[in-house]
């Protein structure tokens, strides 16, 4: 009894099966038969409805700029400064705005943070046609493993005086 299910479940997506669709629309002046002869294995299900994501903004985080993180008594923050590997990228882009769009990414990407990966000539060219706007903006960055290590003793002595502090 499963296999037969199975089987007319298997009969369902074949698409040699399925009878062609009839369409009429104003720019036909007659029905219109629309016949599929593809495989659905080969078929690429890519087609989203509903919720589909919005397309992305270049330069959306440059709205940002003027904003500034502030204590409770409304003062406000230093800026924070960027590592020398980390360039920016785009007209008239400041550390802080990379700031804020590296951090977006960080929170908001399901994929790797690598920055723009377009040559600095052809983001010279034409930034807005070369730009990822899935991507901060900032070059791409290599991280060597001397950066690695150097890391790794920053975060041991970072522990060692946390621990120093607790035993206090």
């Amino acid at each position: 009894m499963r296999r037969c299910f199975q089987q007319i479940r298997n009969l369902r997506t074949d698409v040699s099966l399925v009878p062609p669709i009839r369409q009429t629309a104003s720019i036909f002046k007659q029905p219109v038969t629309v016949i599929r002869n593809h495989e659905p294995s080969k078929v690429k299900h890519d087609v989203k409805h509903g919720g589909q994501e919005k397309p992305k903004q270049l330069f959306w985080e440059k709205r940002l700029e003027r904003l500034r993180a502030c204590h409770d008594n409304g003062e406000e923050l230093e800026d924070i400064s960027l590592p020398k590997t980390i360039r920016t990228v785009g007209p008239n882009v400041n550390e802080q705005t990379v700031l804020q769009s590296v951090a977006t990414a960080l929170h908001m990407l399901n994929a790797g943070v690598h920055g723009q990966s377009s040559t600095k000539a052809d983001l010279a060219k034409n930034a807005m046609a070369f730009m990822n706007p899935e991507q901060p903006l900032m070059h791409a960055v290599i991280i060597s493993e001397d950066d690695i290590r150097k890391q790794e003793d920053r975060v041991g002595v970072a522990r060692k005086k946390l621990q120093d502090a607790l035993k206090t």
